[in-house]
């Protein structure tokens, strides 16, 4: 049995407590309900970390950039229908410079969706950020839900370790 929307969504607040983030960027999305509220108003939200939303994908990538240039530990967390917007930042600064970024996608699309919109750029997530040369990692019904917070710790300490910017796309509805 493939595990539930609360199950999948503690898995990812388990993953990003383990990082241990000073700042924890987001878009506000209903998706990401119980994640962003696990940070902004749960036992994640706390006087030593800072959980602000970004007003668009590519601006998270140059607050994130900047973060990254200073050492400081921080995630951005958004959907997938935005990466077509963060890429032109992505790809003219901490790509080519070498920053280690790191960030959470979360998975829209697929069976089950019920806004049509969505299907247009979600279901070409993995192809745009591989035609893009952006490493990424995903998880999804197919990853037991005892290895998530692990991957997330894993691709944290990848983007470090490569000095790039490394994203997990999960799917926290079903697919």
């Amino acid at each position: 049995m493939s595990a539930s929307f609360e199950q999948r969504s503690q898995a990812v607040i388990d993953g990003v407590e383990a990082i241990d983030p000073e700042f924890v960027l987001h878009l506000p999305s209903s998706t990401l309900k119980l994640v962003l509220g696990h940070f902004l108003d749960g036992p994640g939200a706390r006087p030593d970390r800072r959980i602000f939303p970004i007003p668009r994908e590519e601006e998270g990538i140059s607050i994130l950039s900047g973060l990254g240039l200073a050492g400081r530990r921080a995630v951005m967390i958004f959907q997938d229908n935005g990466i077509g917007n963060m890429l032109t930042a992505l790809l003219t600064f901490p790509q080519p410079y070498h920053l280690p970024l790191f960030g959470i996608i979360t998975r829209r699309g697929g069976l089950g969706e019920y806004n049509s919109m969505i299907h247009t750029i979600s279901e070409r997530s993995e192809a745009l950020l591989t035609a893009a040369d952006v490493r990424w990692f995903q998880l999804d019904a197919r990853t037991p839900i005892e290895d998530w917070s692990a991957t997330i710790q894993r691709g944290y300490a990848y983007a470090h370790t490569t000095h790039r910017p490394v994203f997990v796309l999960v799917n926290l509805m079903g697919g």
